[in-house]
């Protein structure tokens, strides 16, 4: 894996930190994860993370939730291009055409299983805390935590 010369460290408005993009199925068990920089928007990442997700299930979702800052012309054509029904509030600066599909409250609750698989990862304290200073170290110690959950989730605790 290339290492990213900023080892996707960046600054927010909390210091240093890391993003983890996560891409989890319905029922909350983890697809896939990327790290970037804590200052990198997420609508950046989100076609490496869809086809990350895409590697590893081999079929398209049939519909894909994500908050606000997942709402651009870009994302909602590539779901569209893909089959694939988006479940993204729109941000008030953008207005609701005719032809676009209503908003699907009821599926959008569902979207808090990518919150919770999150703070079951956090609960790894080497991906809450980021001890490793290099990002593919950092990126491993999540999959381990991602493996951890498998195991959990085969076992049935």
């Amino acid at each position: 894996m290339d290492e990213p010369d900023d080892h996707a460290l960046g600054r927010s408005r909390g210091g240093y930190g890391t993003k983890l993009h996560l891409v989890t199925d319905g029922n909350g068990v983890p697809l896939a994860a990327i790290v970037s920089p804590g200052q990198r928007h997420e609508s950046i990442y989100f076609e490496a993370i869809m086809d990350a997700a895409h590697l590893r299930v081999e079929q398209w979702p049939a519909s894909v939730a994500g908050d606000k800052g997942y709402s651009y012309p870009r994302i909602r054509r590539w779901l569209e291009q893909h089959c694939i029904v988006a479940t993204i509030p729109r941000r008030r600066d953008q207005l609701l055409r005719d032809g676009h599909r209503p908003f699907d409250r009821v599926m959008y609750r569902r979207r808090n299983v990518v919150e919770r698989c999150i703070g079951w990862l956090k609960e790894c304290r080497r991906v809450a805390t980021r001890f490793e200073k290099l990002a593919g170290s950092f990126l491993a110690m999540v999959k381990l935590a991602m493996i951890r959950r498998y195991l959990a989730l085969m076992v049935g605790t």
